[in-house]
């Protein structure tokens, strides 16, 4: 959990230097090697690597919009997943999906932007392994400000109704995009949620790798043993902005200082302190991840960008004979007129 956790900060630490290079001083979101909308996830580690390191490659995992520290604990490749980001043609996605559509199916992980959107899948996963009598299970992460809507709570009602092997896990940062929580729902404990659907609904409320690996634990072992479906809500904190490139003037200083204050790698390495883990091994993991970080990002910008042609791939419909070559041809009805 500490090597997928140290993973995930420099990652992101170093993707906002990447990202920003080129879009400033006047802000440009198409500018520079890394082009779209970013959003990181510094603060979150403690509930990728405590939930993941329960997982299966045959297990499926979607996240939302902030989901790097998610992929890296399931496993996704870190060199075409990061390619992806740069937009090349060796990107999971061939550099067509950007950031929030990660998908690598050797592991089982996708990602969307739309709020919410990875619940219904993974409940759909969950009902594919209970219909092939395999003991495979599903897990959703969302943020705390998606627990209105309607795709959470029809997936909670399906997975209830269907007894499905199918974790939800609510990130609450505090934000909902640029408001406090409080703003946007009058649930404190996203958990609670749970209780109108008869399932099982507990709160980890600190940044504690160890706690959240211990409630994932049993909510993982539950489903996979066939025991229905778990709401788990866990606390994180936001290091950085809703999106690269959010100023935000909407929070106040002292909770981005009470942010950074709360440092689950911190957290986590005291605990291997003083269970006999040493400074020197500590050093070395950290040094190692931030080695294999800088290799994914210098294999990435060192690869090609997709031809514009390949805009025509992998769609569901591609345009007509002739019709990117020149002017199309319309025919309108009822004669010349």
């Amino acid at each position: 959990m500490y090597v997928d956790m140290v993973t995930a900060r420099h990652y992101e630490e170093r993707l906002q230097e990447e990202y920003l290079e080129g879009k400033q001083p006047a802000f440009d979101i198409s500018a520079g090697p890394i082009p779209g909308e970013l959003h990181l996830a510094a603060g979150h580690e403690a509930s990728g690597a405590g939930v993941c390191q329960h997982l299966r490659d045959d297990d499926a995992v979607t996240a939302p919009h902030r989901p790097h520290h998610v992929a890296i604990a399931k496993g996704v490749d870190l060199k075409r997943m990061t390619a992806e980001i740069f937009g090349r043609e060796t990107g999971l996605g061939k550099g067509k999906g950007g950031h929030m559509h990660l998908f690598d199916p050797d592991v089982n992980f996708a990602c969307s932007g739309i709020i919410a959107q990875g619940c219904p899948p993974a409940a759909g996963a969950a009902l594919a392994a209970k219909k092939r009598n395999t003991d495979s299970v599903a897990v959703a992460f969302l943020g705390e400000g998606a627990i209105d809507q309607g795709g959470f709570l029809e997936s909670l009602n399906f997975a209830a109704v269907r007894d499905l092997p199918v974790v939800f896990v609510i990130e609450d940062n505090d934000w909902a995009i640029s408001m406090p929580k409080d703003r946007v729902t009058d649930v404190e404990n996203g958990s609670r949620r749970a209780g109108g659907f008869d399932m099982p609904g507990v709160r980890v409320d600190h940044d504690d790798a160890v706690a959240i690996y211990e409630a994932a634990g049993e909510a993982i072992g539950r489903a996979r043993d066939r025991n229905g479906p778990t709401l788990l809500e866990v606390q994180v904190h936001r290091r950085m902005g809703h999106f690269m490139g959010d100023p935000q003037s909407y929070r106040p200083e002292r909770d981005q200082d009470a942010a950074l204050a709360r440092d689950s790698i911190e957290r986590l390495a005291a605990d291997l302190r003083a269970h006999g883990v040493d400074d020197d091994e500590l050093d070395e993991l950290r040094e190692d991840a931030h080695k294999r970080v800088e290799e994914a990002i210098a294999w990435a910008k060192d690869q090609p960008e997709p031809e514009p042609g390949a805009a025509h791939e992998d769609v569901f419909v591609n345009p007509g004979s002739g019709v990117t070559d020149s002017e199309p041809e319309f025919e309108l009805a009822g004669g010349d007129d």
